[in-house]
């Protein structure tokens, strides 16, 4: 965790802001005494538009007859996948 002074903040508060975006929190001291903390918003990822789709009647009929299985979350296998490709 990176400490800077309040002189710092104020020469540069921009730079600080964005390095705190990308590289997390950053205490602000005012004479070597922690005062404040720049951290970084939290972004919230909307839900992959597939994972709250509604189903069709056909396929709800299917399910409640039990002659379709649980399986793997193709959703969240695709969406981990374009994440881990930076897509």
């Amino acid at each position: 965790m990176k400490t800077i002074s309040i002189r710092e903040l104020h020469e540069k508060t921009g730079a600080w802001v964005r390095q705190t975006a990308r590289h997390g929190e950053i205490v602000v001291s005012d004479r070597g005494v922690a005062v404040a903390r720049l951290v970084p918003q939290a972004v919230e990822r909307p839900a992959p538009y597939f994972a709250s789709r509604p189903l069709s009647p056909a396929f709800l009929k299917l399910q409640r007859s039990g002659k379709v299985k649980g399986g793997a979350d193709s959703t969240a296998m695709v969406s981990n996948d374009r994440d881990r490709n930076g897509s």
